[in-house]
């Protein structure tokens, strides 16, 4: 009987101790529960759930949400499913598009902007992850991370690689680039415009360098203000500047450069102590592959044809 009843207390107390065993693992696993759910609420990268089938459906989005794109996002989510559709910028809907129909390759980031409460557009990265049942996706969960900051700063890099740090137009890295694209990959037609202003080592000379830089400046914003839209602005050396002007014609190259001409003499009448004068030759062709770099010295040519016949026309004011 001893053994009996010993047998019988060994087999109660396991009970016992699994009972007790399996409470602490519950509350262990509504701890950690409540502690995960915390971390998530509390996460400044916004968290989401959506369910797509049977029907578009907002599951759950993180409160971080309305901190990044203003408060009464996450209540607009939850009243309109389609919000998310609204909110995309027009050049990323079809991402948005892909990214619910399972027509993407979901192990890599995703790049996209949406608008806040104000308007603005926001860049965030996206690692997204499907929910597939029976080979249908269903669902998509995902963490979006707000990357303004990066994207400022790569901008900001791109910016100074293909920019002259003086006159903020283009530098001759990126004017070579462009004559690469356009003289081996699209072909266009193409009017080119070489300007060289006359004074700037006299200016440096006898004014400092700082006199010269502003005619720099000045010169560069007033290029940029008379070309725009289809032409690309760019300077190349220290006092040489270069027009591209794509799907353009022959007659609108000849009066751009006429027009320009104009410009400077109004801004030379309106300046009182920095006068702009320049030497400029153009060249034409419908076509621009394989033409570049001929339509390059072609306008080389007839700018230094150009800065020969000032000259000579200034020795014989002098010698009169």
């Amino acid at each position: 009987m001893g053994f009996i009843h010993f047998l019988l207390g060994f087999i109660l107390g396991v009970i016992i101790f699994r009972i007790y065993l399996i409470s602490k693992i519950e509350s262990w696993k509504e701890k950690n529960k409540n502690r995960i759910f915390q971390l998530v609420e509390n996460s400044k990268d916004i968290i989401y759930c959506y369910e797509i089938k049977p029907e578009f459906k907002h599951r759950y989005t993180s409160p971080s949400v309305d901190y990044f794109l203003g408060e009464g996002t996450l209540e607009a989510l939850d009243n309109n499913p389609q919000t998310p559709f609204e909110m995309i910028h027009p050049d990323d809907y079809e991402i948005m598009l892909n990214k619910v129909s399972s027509n993407m390759d979901y192990s890599k980031p995703i790049i996209q902007r949406l608008k806040d409460q104000q308007g603005n557009y926001k860049w965030f990265e996206e690692y997204t992850t499907p929910i597939y049942q029976n080979g249908e996706l269903i669902a998509v969960q995902g963490i979006m991370r707000n990357i303004d900051d990066k994207i400022k700063l790569q901008q900001s890099l791109e910016y100074r690689i293909t920019h002259d740090a003086l006159t903020n137009i283009y530098n001759r890295e990126f004017f070579e680039q462009s004559m690469e694209k356009y003289n081996r990959h699209i072909d266009v037609s193409v009017g080119i415009l070489l300007c060289d202003l006359d004074d700037l080592k006299y200016l440096n000379d006898h004014y400092g360098h700082k006199k010269g830089d502003t005619l720099l400046q000045e010169f560069a914003k007033l290029l940029n203000q008379h070309f725009s839209g289809n032409a690309i602005v760019s300077r190349i050396g220290g006092d040489e500047f270069v027009i591209i002007i794509i799907n353009t014609g022959r007659t609108h190259v000849e009066s751009l450069c006429e027009n320009l001409s104009e410009k400077i003499s109004e801004y030379n009448r309106s300046s009182e102590d920095l006068k702009i004068n320049m030497s400029m030759g153009y060249a034409f062709s419908k076509h621009s592959i394989g033409k570049m770099e001929s339509l390059f010295a072609e306008a080389d040519k007839k700018m230094y044809q150009n800065k020969r016949e000032k000259k000579g026309q200034h020795l014989l004011k002098l010698s009169q």
